[in-house]
């Protein structure tokens, strides 16, 4: 079957599903919508499924196109790749390395790499999307990105996993907080503030929750945000204090916010490197790799 799958035929399917549109992705493509439509027809019988539902209005995936995006993206990529830039891309002249990685590391981990990856190859782009624990491993199962950036709580079979750094947690607090003038923090100190959490399904949510219970101790968790970075928002507003990794927190000159250590059970996360344990890594991807664990590999002996 796969010798009979076309290029154009998987490029006109990525362009329909990110547009949403047959008549825009017929334009873009300079092709006629029935010449567009039979392209997708043929593709969806050579699959024997459907991937697109159409309607008066809107054209969407379905179920098993949404699962098959990601595959196509890759099939056109490895295409371009083996066939069009392969001596480029054998002197890493060109290419593209896609990391999926939790917010919070995104701008800890990777610019200083980023850095130094740009001027020893300049040609070739990073594409880094920052999503959740949950989607970043997911992009990394199906094949959608090179590698991910992640917690070890966001572990499958399907992956291996990587330390690079130990984050603990910490309070955040506004600098004019009167926690903020102890010595120590004690767990009984936190009892009756008003805590800024993040949503339960979240990684790091997840981690304190089971920390904490298994010690018996409860606070009192008043508000509950998606983000961590619009828990801080609320913090340097007044309205609470925030237990956090303490990767989240702006530098020691924040006008505003300040940060103090936890008492036992300490809290801490494992920040590290993901890999598919299904899909191969390209040789620009582990060019990336090889910088990132040169950078960052000597933190996980220290």
């Amino acid at each position: 079957m796969l010798h009979r799958l076309e290029f154009l035929d998987l490029q006109v399917f990525i362009l329909v599903a990110e547009l949403g549109s047959f008549h825009e992705a017929a334009q873009r493509l300079h092709l006629s919508q029935p010449a567009l439509s039979r392209r997708i027809q043929k593709l969806e019988d050579l699959l024997e499924i459907e991937l697109l539902e159409r309607t008066t209005r809107r054209t969407r995936l379905t179920p098993i196109g949404t699962d098959f995006l990601p595959r196509a993206r890759r099939m056109v990529e490895e295409y371009e790749s083996s066939i069009l830039g392969i001596r480029e891309l054998a002197t890493h002249q060109k290419g593209t390395v896609t990391i999926a990685c939790i917010p919070t590391a995104a701008f800890y981990f990777l610019p200083s790499v980023i850095r130094g990856f740009s001027e020893a190859w300049p040609g070739i782009r990073i594409r880094i999307l920052d999503v959740s624990a949950k989607e970043g491993l997911e992009k990394v199962i199906s094949g959608e990105v090179d590698f991910g950036i992640n917690m070890f709580s966001a572990q499958s079979p399907e992956v291996s996993f990587t330390p690079l750094l130990q984050d603990p947690f910490v309070l955040a607090l506004r600098s004019d907080h009167p926690l903020a003038d102890k010595d120590g923090i004690e767990w009984s100190d936190l009892e009756q503030a008003r805590l800024i959490t993040v949503s339960r399904d979240s990684g790091n949510r997840m981690l304190l929750d089971n920390t904490l219970s298994a010690e018996g101790i409860r606070l009192n968790s008043f508000y509950e945000v998606q983000h961590l970075s619009t828990s801080l928002g609320l913090v340097e507003s007044g309205l609470g204090v925030a237990i956090l990794p303490r990767m989240t927190m702006p530098g020691p000159d924040h006008e505003i916010l300040c940060s103090r250590e936890l008492p036992e059970p300490r809290i801490q996360r494992t920040i590290g490197l993901v890999r598919s344990n299904s899909h191969s890594i390209s040789s620009t991807a582990q060019l990336f790799i090889d910088m990132l664990l040169e950078h960052w590999g000597r933190a996980t002996c220290s």
